[in-house]
């Protein structure tokens, strides 16, 4: 669960068969400790609906590392954010960053500071095609150091630059979920 809407549907999905979440956020369910949990009717549902069950702890850490990215890009917390990715990482998850890093690599094929980057890239998108923000304020929101610092790294992983995709439109995003 990568979005708000995944989190919305994998709720409504386990109160459909019976089940009281406790909480849901990304990556993770919490239920109630008395329920008798059904992991053969809650892994069909889950991959209905797209999802997998996560019954490993280390691909449930590679998801809550994507979880806590998104958050920090799709929270709008990167505007005054000052600390070093691994840092952040490493605190949120409790976790030393090298095992973080090495886990997501081995996992996901990509060093996380290569999906940050990828995710960033899809946010301008999302935001140069809503047209509500001039892209010094986008910039300024995702945390880039200047224009030019977003239109370079943009231009390097789109092959176009932000002008440029705001002009041919919609077509190019990519959902947060499918980016790997």
């Amino acid at each position: 669960m990568v979005c708000p809407r995944c989190i919305k549907v994998v709720r409504e999905e386990l109160e459909k068969i019976g089940l009281q979440p406790i909480s849901v956020n990304l990556g993770v369910a919490e239920l109630k400790n008395d329920q008798q949990l059904p992991l053969l009717k809650i892994k069909e549902i889950l991959d209905q609906n797209g999802f997998e069950l996560l019954q490993d702890k280390n691909s449930a850490l590679v998801e809550k590392i994507k979880g806590s990215i998104i958050d920090l890009i799709y929270g709008n917390k990167l505007q005054n954010f000052h600390e070093n990715l691994s840092h952040y990482l490493s605190r949120d998850l409790g976790k030393d960053y090298s095992t973080l890093t090495n886990l997501f690599s081995s996992v996901e094929g990509l060093t996380i500071e290569k999906y940050f980057i990828l995710q960033k890239i899809e946010r301008v998108k999302e935001l140069l095609v809503y047209n509500e923000l001039t892209l010094s304020e986008i910039a300024d929101r995702l945390g880039y150091s200047s224009v030019q610092a977003l239109s370079n790294q943009f231009k390097k992983i789109t092959g176009l630059n932000p002008t440029y995709f705001k002009h041919i439109g919609l077509e190019k995003r990519k959902g947060i979920d499918s980016i790997n």
